[in-house]
């Protein structure tokens, strides 16, 4: 008779930090194979296209009911649903909500959980928090880009944002970029740059400076990364990108056309993308409304008007493969261009998991002997 009992591991945010959920190298290493798997094609995410970044609730701008919540900043559900082959080899889901009035409550605007599965039974292995996992592979993604595609020898980043996204974003760029020798971080509010440049130095062994403007964090910048939160978009002009640099887009920015225009373009999976596209095509408000709820919605939108197309922007999966070249010379710009996935969320929560097994983290909860009704 075979086994019907069926156990999960829950993992508490102090668990997975003792599992090692805050380790960068192993993190930007994850990711570095995260994007190898999608470039083989190993991998699925949600919807009929399989490339669907999660499915959102959004609440409704008027209350309909005495209980229902209405529409604020930031104020919303998420299910980003994924499986990751390779090593891996796992199904999973990060579910978050998100209320950007939480912080007056003390707690984060976001509170995630990550549920991982066995691909064949579907039972589930671990129920984690997931706000540490989700920081760190967001910030993981960079690190890999810059390996990948900044100039050889760059020595400047600029920063733009000094939130808990931002730490990461540096912390990987850091370590993948080892050469580095100074980093200028901007945000709107100076103070909280000069706290960042402060507990980052000392974390890094880094020259962090904070500066007053935005130009002084891009002009000298080789590597810039741009992971600024909720609805701020940070307006950065052509003229202030040196050649040869490299911007991330972790967070939304806004652009002159001519500088994605003349710019190449890696993204961390194109057809993700374009699935938006789709979607907004069937959007109440049609194309107008995708630069309000994508990342990339001023370049999808450039698309659509033909001055721009699909077949011209690289994925970064095929250039960590090697099956397509990245950077072809120093003087050419590149912007990296990113959506999010849950197939990082599961692979460093698998990762993280597995680490916690091993060293007999955290705590195992029965779902039962033998299903009730089966």
């Amino acid at each position: 008779m075979s086994d019907t009992r069926i156990d999960f591991l829950y993992l508490s945010e102090p668990d997975v930090i003792q599992a090692g959920v805050l380790n960068m190298e192993k993190c930007v290493e994850t990711i570095e194979k995260t994007f190898a798997l999608l470039g083989k094609g190993d991998y699925l995410m949600g919807g009929p296209r399989e490339n669907e970044h999660g499915i959102m609730l959004w609440f409704p701008e008027e209350q309909r009911t005495p209980k229902m919540p209405v529409a604020g900043p930031d104020r919303r559900f998420m299910s980003m649903i994924a499986y990751v082959g390779g090593e891996f080899h796992v199904c999973g889901d990060k579910w978050y909500g998100s209320n950007i009035e939480n912080t007056k409550r003390g707690f984060p605007r976001s509170i995630l959980m990550v549920t991982l599965n066995d691909p064949d039974t579907g039972q589930p292995l671990a129920y984690m928090s997931g706000n540490l996992i989700s920081a760190m592979r967001t910030g993981a993604v960079p690190g890999v880009a810059a390996k990948y595609l900044a100039r050889s020898g760059s020595e400047v980043a600029g920063i733009l944002g000094a939130g808990v996204i931002s730490r990461a974003c540096l912390k990987a760029i850091a370590e993948t970029q080892k050469q580095l020798k100074e980093v200028r971080v901007y945000d709107l509010f100076l103070e909280k740059a000069e706290a960042f440049a402060n507990e980052m130095s000392e974390q890094l062994n880094l020259n962090v400076i904070a500066v007053s403007s935005m130009e002084e964090a891009v002009a000298p910048a080789d590597i810039i990364s741009v992971a600024t939160s909720g609805h701020t978009k940070v307006k950065i002009e052509k003229d202030w990108l040196k050649p040869g640099s490299l911007v991330t887009l972790t967070g939304t920015a806004d652009l002159d056309d001519s500088t994605y225009l003349e710019s190449k373009i890696v993204a961390d999976n194109w057809k993700m993308h374009q699935s938006w596209m789709n979607d907004a095509k069937e959007h109440p408000k049609g194309m107008a409304s995708i630069t309000e709820w994508t990342p990339t919605g001023q370049l999808l939108q450039l698309i659509d008007q033909g001055r721009a197309k699909h077949q011209d922007i690289l994925n970064l999966g095929d250039i960590v493969l090697g099956s397509v070249q990245g950077r072809t010379d120093d003087s050419e710009r590149i912007l990296f261009v990113t959506g999010g996935m849950p197939i990082y969320d599961v692979a460093w929560g698998h990762a993280v998991y597995r680490e916690a097994l091993a060293r007999g983290i955290g705590q195992k909860l029965n779902l039962w002997e033998r299903a009730h009704w089966s």
